[in-house]
């Protein structure tokens, strides 16, 4: 096999392919050029590698459980409008990701793409800072969209016994976070298993949420008696939300938190890469193509069930009913009001539930395959215990260890509801820090050295690269804005807390500890 191998100043090489489309380097060969041997089965297909990051993604988790907040600010104009916004400034951020991915296939991802493209100066502080930040934010997303099934299993059961207001059954926050333990515990099992069945799990996944949607976004507005109009669905902006806000920019601001919290986790093709065949090609595929299908899908989504809206103010008055679940509220009206019960609609939420489900899983997946690679170049605490893998070639321990720091995190839900959105909001900002990094590493500091894959933006890779890099950098000022006023304990946004101490923690672990041992990636493989 020929091809062009460049060695840049750091030390670090990054395949060239020749034109001649004969001129491939294998992806076991190209793996060990950056310095690994392959320890996991190479199984996934381009489908599956879209399948497991569509599914993290997972149109129909993210806006089911954050549909309320699009209608407090904002309402039908920050959903319909804002979702294309949001969705096109993040396939910018996703774009500039998979030219990285392209040129650095490796289960590492974003810590690997960070310390190559600062060399060995700025390289292992550099790798350590986006590591970290990437894996956690990757188990506040676990959490997050765990946590969230298990309040929806609350909901379905509060629902299917009466509801709130007609005496049923509301699960205490105990037996909540017992139903979040048992979730965890079947994601755990399930990606013990050997990566040929998490593939047929993803593509399973992938075709429950895309087939979710298209049923939902239909059936909903089609057994509602009543329906929103046009005008009504595509102009009307709710300033009624009862925190103390007026200004329409403000609100519309704190409304997009619904799509970006959604559209995130797809970095998760990129910790795939080592399992995925032609991974300089298939890693940045599964990137930009369920970033591009979730915008689609969950554009409809978001249309199909705003034309069942007819009262905003009244909807979200009867959340309450619904355990604070506006759409759940939603999908239980319009079967109630049609049919004189609601079972159809809980039927629906289970439809829901299920996608959640997939997503939890997907997520474990993408977590542990951080897990072992940044265990592997020893920047965890017992790394040498996380990066094994066991006879079926799965990173075992990464895998529970997973699990049980997401479940860990959830528990701050017992103590306090504010701690633990707190703990959580990192899934959102922290993750997409992590995202940036390396991006701005690639448009500053390697902006000459850059040596791409495959797939690449040419020319238009530095300007790309800065709209993303602005985009992160302006999503993390407005999503630290305070929600509500006056400012209590209570309605304090503690995003900018969280996000503060991991990063104060980080960095003060490299002043006093790390930094005289991390040396960023560790090759394992011999010259």
């Amino acid at each position: 096999m020929e091809g062009s191998i460049r060695i840049s100043e750091d030390g670090g090489s990054a395949y060239h392919p020749l034109p001649d489309s004969d001129s491939i380097v294998s992806d076991d060969v190209r793996l060990q050029q950056l310095g690994y041997k392959r320890e996991l089965t190479r199984g996934l297909s381009a489908i599956a590698n879209f399948s497991v990051t569509f599914s993290i993604i997972s149109v129909l988790t993210g806006l089911t459980t954050t549909y309320s907040t699009g209608l407090t600010y904002g309402g039908t104009v920050t959903m319909v409008y804002g979702w294309p916004i949001v969705g096109m400034l993040t396939m910018v951020v996703g774009t500039s990701m998979a030219e990285i991915c392209s040129a650095f296939p490796t289960s590492g991802g974003l810590y690997f793409w960070s310390a190559k493209l600062c060399g060995n100066d700025w390289g292992p502080f550099a790798s350590w800072l986006t590591g970290w930040f990437n894996i956690v934010g990757q188990w506040a997303v676990t959490t997050s969209v765990d946590f969230s099934l298990a309040q929806l299993i609350q909901v379905i059961i509060l629902l299917s016994t009466g509801g709130k207001n007609g005496g049923g059954y509301e699960a205490s926050k105990y037996v909540v976070i017992c139903f979040h333990g048992g979730i965890l515990l079947l994601h755990a099992i399930i990606n013990s298993l050997p990566i040929s069945w998490l593939s047929l799990f993803g593509q399973l996944a992938a075709g429950w949420n895309i087939v979710g949607v298209f049923v939902l976004m239909i059936l909903i507005p089609c057994v509602a008696t009543e329906r929103a109009s046009a005008k009504f669905v595509f102009t009307y902006f709710n300033t009624d939300n009862g925190d103390g806000i007026n200004n329409k920019l403000y609100i519309f601001i704190l409304g997009l938190l619904m799509s970006q919290y959604t559209l995130t986790g797809y970095d998760a093709s990129a910790h795939m890469t080592e399992e995925t065949k032609n991974a300089d090609k298939n890693g940045p595929r599964g990137i930009i193509s369920s970033i591009g299908i979730s915008i689609i899908v969950g554009w409809g989504y978001i249309l199909g069930v705003t034309f069942a809206v007819t009262n905003i103010s009244y909807l979200l008055d009867e959340t309450n009913d619904a355990g604070g679940y506006a759409i759940a509220e939603i999908f239980y009206l319009a079967f109630k009001n049609r049919y004189g019960n609601g079972v159809g609609g809980i039927i629906c939420l289970g439809v829901v539930a299920v996608a959640i489900f997939f997503c939890g899983m997907s997520s474990v997946t993408s977590n542990s395959r951080m897990a072992y690679a940044f265990s592997r170049d020893g920047a965890m605490p017992f790394s040498s215990v996380w990066h094994k893998v066991n006879k079926q070639e799965v990173p075992i321990n990464a895998v529970w260890l997973s699990a049980f720091i997401s479940f860990c995190m959830a528990l701050t839900s017992l103590g306090s509801i504010v701690a633990f959105q707190a703990m959580v909001s990192i899934a959102t900002i922290g993750l997409y820090i992590a995202y940036a990094l390396p991006i701005f590493f690639r448009v500053t500091l390697a902006r000459k050295s850059f040596i791409p894959g495959p797939f690449n933006l040419g020319r238009y890779g530095i300007i790309v690269g800065w709209v993303a890099v602005l985009w992160v950098a302006t999503i993390s000022v407005l999503f630290s804005l305070p929600v509500a006023y006056p400012i209590t304990n209570e309605t304090l946004n503690y995003t900018p807390v969280a996000v503060g101490c991991l990063f104060v923690l980080t960095v003060s672990s490299w002043i006093f500890s790390a930094r005289h041992w991390f040396r960023g990636p560790i090759t394992n493989v011999d010259t």
